[in-house]
């Protein structure tokens, strides 16, 4: 007797379409930036019909919504997945840096960039991104003191962390238009050594 193929449920297959579009949301906002990514042009680069793709983000503000908690999510996997392999040893800070420097690298951090450009012109798409920008600055200080191992509460500590996410952020820039990759690696490898002398480790870090 042939087996009839077991369907998948609708609950998943609105997922996948959800994650499909978020996925060419980033790919078209890399790509043609923000007056060239609309759900139409998503709806296709994802494969979907335009009706699926509005069913989920019905005007283009609210698939900026969704790609901006989406690069949250795709930074921080990145980076727990890069960290599980990283080291210790006396060139582990250099190692923390060149990871925190791959979040300003990359489709993501150009599609971010596209619309941090567009909201400084548009008021009403800025009150949507600003909560959501921070909460991605957020997760990037935390991850940041988590791989570096510091402790917080020594006065400083803080600022000096976000000083090296400033740091990173500006190396990815400039990388935007030429391969700057040789003096990239003299910077980290002088900050690393500045963050290994100012930076005590946290409690039990080793």
């Amino acid at each position: 007797m042939p087996t009839t193929p077991l369907r998948e449920p609708r609950q998943d297959r609105s997922r996948a379409t959800r994650q499909r579009l978020l996925d060419a949301s980033v790919q078209c906002m890399a790509e043609l930036g923000w007056s060239g990514t609309t759900v139409a042009v998503v709806a296709e680069r994802a494969g979907v019909s335009r009706g699926a793709a509005q069913h989920h983000f019905p005007t283009r503000e609210d698939l900026v919504t969704g790609l901006i908690e989406h690069m949250t999510e795709v930074r921080a996997a990145e980076i727990e997945s890069v960290a599980a392999g990283l080291r210790s040893g006396p060139r582990r800070t250099e190692q923390v840096l060149t990871v925190l420097v791959g979040l300003y690298r990359g489709p993501v951090f150009r599609a971010a960039l596209h619309v941090w450009t567009a909201a400084a012109v548009d008021e009403t798409l800025r009150d949507k991104v600003r909560p959501l920008e921070a909460e991605l600055g957020r997760t990037a200080h935390r991850m940041a003191v988590e791989l570096l191992r510091v402790d917080e509460e020594t006065p400083g500590a803080r600022e000096t962390v976000q000083a090296t996410l400033d740091l990173a952020r500006g190396l990815g820039l400039g990388e935007l238009l030429r391969d700057d990759s040789a003096r990239r690696a003299r910077v980290l490898r002088q900050w690393a050594a500045t963050l290994d002398t100012v930076l005590p480790p946290a409690s039990g870090a080793t």
